[in-house]
């Protein structure tokens, strides 16, 4: 019996608690309306006796539970929709898509806690990162391998929960539609850092996380006219420019700065420009306004 209790409760650590929660809930309610049925029953046919009537709640108990694991995704939709999530309650579901889930930057804004409630993987998008590791370019090998261990982090973080979800909108082709449909179908929310993604998710009214957006929000404000020290690395495009690099990856254009590739510089902001690929700095070497003056 102890070996039995052992084999059991490993594999119970194994299932996922959604499974958990759904097949007891089929199987109570199965053995619920089994045990009242075969009471009914035993007044009407004499020769059902108390064996009969236990075998038949099992049996509804085992059909309860294969059906609510069957729609335990239609189940969860109808649930949210009848006990809509408040301001106090679990927070939306948020579905990842590919591209976020091979970036990694997700794992730090989980952990963090800037991102709660119940992350949401579909089964499609995983054969997409499936489809990318069995490519024969060692570089998009390395970015599935990249996306398979960021969902590992996930799954073992304590700060949100991770499901899987294995509906696939058989109807719609692009991935890109599914991930909107399940956004749909569930009420929450697509986390990428996809842009064409963003504006699409935005013209079919669902809500997306953007982790570029995110992060471009969090950096540092930058003002003409401040002063900031950076390593010059490289030369510009134009004559004489040196290029540096702040700590968040913006760029920094140094006007004359190409004689300090190597160095250490102090430099004042003149401009910063934000495109849709980030920001960019402008900036010249402090000296310059030495002599200016």
């Amino acid at each position: 019996m102890g070996v039995l209790a052992v084999v059991l409760e490993w594999q119970a650590r194994r299932v996922p608690v959604d499974r958990l929660f759904w097949g007891a809930t089929g199987g109570i309610l199965g053995v619920s309306f089994g045990v009242g049925l075969g009471t009914a029953l035993g007044a009407v046919v004499p020769g059902a006796g108390p064996l009969g009537r236990g075998l038949f709640a099992l049996l509804l108990a085992y059909l309860g539970s294969m059906v609510a694991l069957a729609k335990r995704d239609e189940l969860q939709d109808m649930s949210a929709k009848l006990f809509p999530r408040t301001a106090g309650g679990h927070e939306a579901y948020k579905v990842l898509d590919t591209s976020v889930i091979i970036d990694g930057r997700i794992v730090d804004v989980c952990e963090s806690g800037f991102l709660e409630g119940t992350l949401l993987v579909p089964q499609f998008v995983l054969r997409e990162l499936q489809q990318i590791a069995d490519s024969s370019d060692g570089l998009k090998r390395n970015r599935a391998k990249r996306g398979f261990d960021v969902l590992e982090r996930l799954q073992r973080t304590s700060k949100v929960s991770v499901q899987i979800d294995g509906r696939d909108f058989p109807h719609v082709r692009e991935v890109d539609r599914k991930l909107l449909e399940l956004a749909k179908a569930t009420g929450g929310k697509v986390v990428t850092n996809d842009y064409a993604l963003n504006r699409l998710a935005g013209l079919s009214g669902v809500a997306v996380l953007n982790v570029n957006e995110l992060a471009n929000a969090l950096r540092p404000v930058v003002l003409p006219g401040e002063p900031m020290q950076v390593h010059v690395v490289k030369e510009g495009k134009e004559v004489a420019q040196g290029v540096a690099y702040l700590d968040d990856g913006t760029m920094v254009v140094v006007d004359h700065g190409k004689r300090f590739i190597g160095q250490t510089v102090d430099v004042t902001v003149t401009t910063v420009l934000q495109t849709t690929a980030g920001r960019m700095i402008f900036a010249r070497p402090r000296e310059e306004d030495s002599v200016s003056r």
